[in-house]
């Protein structure tokens, strides 16, 4: 089992890059030396010449993560759609065993090692495979985010349910993306606590500006002791 932790997502733009920074830093806070991963990134614009893939360099400057970009983010990709479709489009071959490559060269460098996922769990891949296969791949548990609107408590559920068929669940992190103002916003923390299927492992609050700052404090609303008692790995251990 590698040591790691493979951040997925009820849907696209749920906060998972936002959840996944926050974690980094409460882990390098505990003494871990953290990688990060974002395996497929699409939608990247053309910055010199060159795909900018902006979430794995979010995760790159936020975690410190030394590692070059080519391990961090093996596949990028201009097109804003699900990446088994933009790299058709662009003529892109994602290979899982170069991913696979990937993470284990960036898991003899660190600790541990955060992996986001691109949209959904069922995302799809590669014509075959989904970002649940994906971490089945890497031999990774499943930290889930889900966004706090209306209709959180089915789609947190059926992600749950759909990710424990083939991995370990650790928890559901819920992220309020916009300010908390309907009846449905204040109460789905308690609802998931008796309906989503997981442990809630934290509530990220609404903030209009995610700044540096506001990121770090972010780790005191993760329960990260309970993340790391369950997360299947000896390197683990607080330095």
């Amino acid at each position: 089992m590698s040591c790691g932790l493979f951040v997925t997502g009820t849907d696209t733009g749920v906060g998972k890059t936002i959840v996944t920074a926050a974690l980094a830093i409460a882990l390098r806070r505990r003494g871990l030396c953290v990688g990060v991963m974002k395996p497929a990134e699409s939608g990247c614009p053309l910055e010199q010449g060159q795909l900018s893939p902006q979430d794995a360099l979010f995760l790159k400057e936020m975690s410190g993560c030394a590692a070059p970009l080519t391990l961090i983010n093996p596949y990028r990709l201009a097109q804003a759609l699900t990446p088994a479709l933009a790299a058709e489009h662009e003529g892109v071959v994602i290979d899982l065993d170069h991913i696979r490559d990937c993470y284990d060269q960036l898991a003899a460098m660190h600790d541990i090692v955060l992996v986001e996922g691109a949209g959904g769990l069922l995302a799809p891949l590669i014509d075959r495979s989904s970002m649940r296969d994906l971490a089945v791949r890497l031999e990774l548990p499943l930290l889930v985010v889900a966004r706090n609107v209306l209709g959180v408590i089915n789609h947190t559920a059926l992600t749950v349910t759909v990710a424990r068929q083939t991995s370990a669940v650790l928890g559901v992190v819920l992220n309020n993306s916009v300010p908390i103002e309907q009846a449905a916003e204040q109460s789905n923390a308690a609802a998931l606590r008796r309906w989503g299927g997981a442990p809630l492992l934290g509530q990220i609050p609404y903030s209009a500006a995610l700044s540096r700052d506001y990121i770090e404090l972010l780790g005191a609303e993760l329960d990260v002791a309970a993340i790391l008692q369950a997360v299947p790995a000896s390197k683990n251990s607080e330095r």
